[in-house]
């Protein structure tokens, strides 16, 4: 167990790195056809089976507020780069699912938010190094599952 002072300062380390990359990666995104908030979302569902997740999983994902997922889920629904549903297993939930258009949308502009990370975190760090980030912010991702 560490001690308080380097616990704290490791976390404001670690906070204000964050702050850093996010303000950088915000002013590279290309928002011409999606919020970094929208991307998140399609990022998030492309990854699962099947493109879709149960509205409340979806929720778990994001640093989004409840009401505000379901108000960007809604939009993206509209301009048809969703579907929602009804769960088959249990009628009060809701699945989310990436519809094609919004998976080609999602892919196109990943390409040049790869870029960006690249650019931002690969040009700092060597690889050893960006390894070592992975693992640590996975260890501290998955600490509050214990």
């Amino acid at each position: 167990m560490s001690d308080k002072t380097t616990a704290v300062t490791a976390w404001e380390a670690l906070f204000r790195a964050q702050v850093s990359v996010m303000r950088y990666l915000n002013a590279e995104f290309p928002t011409g056809e999606l919020s970094l908030n929208e991307y998140d979302v399609l990022f998030n569902l492309s990854r699962q089976p099947g493109r879709q997740l149960r509205m409340k999983e979806l929720n778990r994902h994001l640093l989004l507020t409840q009401p505000s997922v379901s108000r960007l889920v809604d939009r993206l629904v509209s301009r048809g780069l969703l579907e929602k549903s009804h769960d088959q297993d249990d009628a009060r939930g809701v699945n989310v699912a990436l519809t094609l258009a919004g998976f080609e949308l999602f892919r196109t502009v990943a390409r040049s938010h790869i870029q960006s990370i690249a650019e931002r975190l690969g040009g700092t760090l060597s690889t050893a190094e960006l390894e070592t980030l992975t693992e640590l912010c996975d260890r501290l991702r998955l600490a509050d599952r214990k």
